[in-house]
């Protein structure tokens, strides 16, 4: 490492402003950020200062991400084994799985880090490390055949439009990963929807056992049809989206951004209670045992992206909520939301995604209510004090 450090000292007056590579200083910068941590400190005024920083806030999250992810490459493996009727056993589950999630993420990684690093380089600015996440998210919430260049697509849509245009990580305002799956949902809705998508090699029928069903618990759930018991649903056991069918898994990586206190543990919380809630709300107000609206509270908790949102799409500090108040009313209209949509929208059984971007958009309404409310409280307190 030692050699490594001195190397890139001995190169990084090429590569400043002014040198002869000085056209690429972002660019190395980025890289040498990448390997070391950031030698940039304040120079004057009083600053805040924190041990963590932009670099180490996004490796928690990919840390935290790691058993969703994990879960979802034998996922994929266990679902094309019950499609097919093959006899895998667990690493060669496993390893199918990695090679069908790896493509996906490296198109990922090198269209979105491509763009931001174009876009630095551009403007003359560094390269943040907000990416590093969003790289991750998007694979993991989407159908494991997803076309490569469908991806492609929306990974330059969700960088451009939805972060570079407002001025690049922390000025977006809506949650860039999910504007990837959004793009999808919109521009190439059979992609993203129906029963072939979500399991390996499914969409081809080769191969794959008469009458055997690729639909996912919410979409049977909304047909009328036989759903996965509470535990399956629970550990993953299902066809979805790579990385969001094990709330298990979420719930592990959850427990790291709240220990580590990346995370709002009040937003994932009024998240679930406003889901459990209008569930139990439905419940009551259903008109009989054959209704979506009786569906048990509990089973929307661990079906489809409801958990995967409310720990690590719902808590995105840029395009959630500022203030400690509002964190309760936007994690609760997320959840409240989510479950509507799921039950009264006859043309799309999930709701997270659609629920988490309408109050990103409506974020900064909630926290500016938030702060008036609490200026006109502190103004009639003082006025009752003279």
């Amino acid at each position: 490492m030692k050699a490594l450090r001195k190397l890139i000292n001995n190169i990084k007056p090429t590569f400043s402003k002014g040198g002869k590579l000085g056209f690429l200083h972002s660019t190395f910068d980025a890289f040498e950020a990448f390997l070391y941590v950031p030698d940039t400190v304040t120079k004057r005024g009083v600053h805040v200062r924190d041990s963590i920083d932009l670099k180490r806030t996004m490796t928690i999250v990919i840390i935290a991400l790691m058993p969703a992810l994990l879960f979802g490459l034998w996922n994929v493996g266990y679902q094309y084994n019950l499609s097919t009727g093959s006899s895998l056993e667990f690493w060669e589950m496993f390893w199918f799985g990695f090679l069908k999630v790896l493509p996906l993420i490296i198109v990922s990684y090198v269209v979105g880090l491509g763009i931001e690093f174009a876009s630095a380089q551009i403007r003359g600015h560094e390269v943040n490390e907000g990416f590093l996440v969003s790289g991750l998210l998007i694979p993991l919430i989407m159908p494991v055949d997803v076309p490569l260049w469908i991806l492609a697509l929306a990974v330059a849509f969700a960088v451009i439009v939805g972060k570079e245009v407002f001025g690049g990580t922390g000025m977006n305002i809506w949650n860039p990963a999910l504007l990837a799956r959004a793009f999808v949902f919109f521009a190439y809705p059979s992609k993203i929807s129906g029963d072939t998508i979500w399991i390996a090699g499914l969409t081809d029928g080769k191969g794959v056992i008469d009458g055997f069903s690729g639909a996912t618990a919410l979409a049977n759930a909304k047909a009328g049809m036989p759903i996965p018991s509470f535990s399956d649903m629970f550990l993953g056991f299902m066809p979805g989206s790579i990385g969001e069918t094990s709330t298990l898994a979420i719930l592990i990586g959850a427990v790291l951004l709240l220990y580590t206190g990346v995370a709002s543990w009040k937003i994932m919380l009024s998240t679930f209670a406003g889901g459990f809630l209008t569930a139990l709300l439905l419940n009551a107000l259903s008109p009989g045992p054959d209704s979506y609206m009786s569906m048990p509270a509990w089973n929307h908790m661990v079906m489809g992206g409801f958990a995967f949102g409310a720990v690590f799409m719902a808590t995105d500090p840029v395009t959630g909520t500022q203030t400690e108040k509002g964190k309760w009313i936007y994690g609760f209209l997320i959840g409240a939301m989510a479950i509507v949509i799921r039950v009264f929208n006859p043309g799309y059984p999930e709701g997270m995604m659609l629920s988490i971007l309408l109050l990103n958009t409506f974020a900064p309404l909630i926290d500016h209510y938030v702060v008036e409310s609490n200026i006109k409280r502190r103004l009639k307190r003082a006025a009752n004090n003279k």
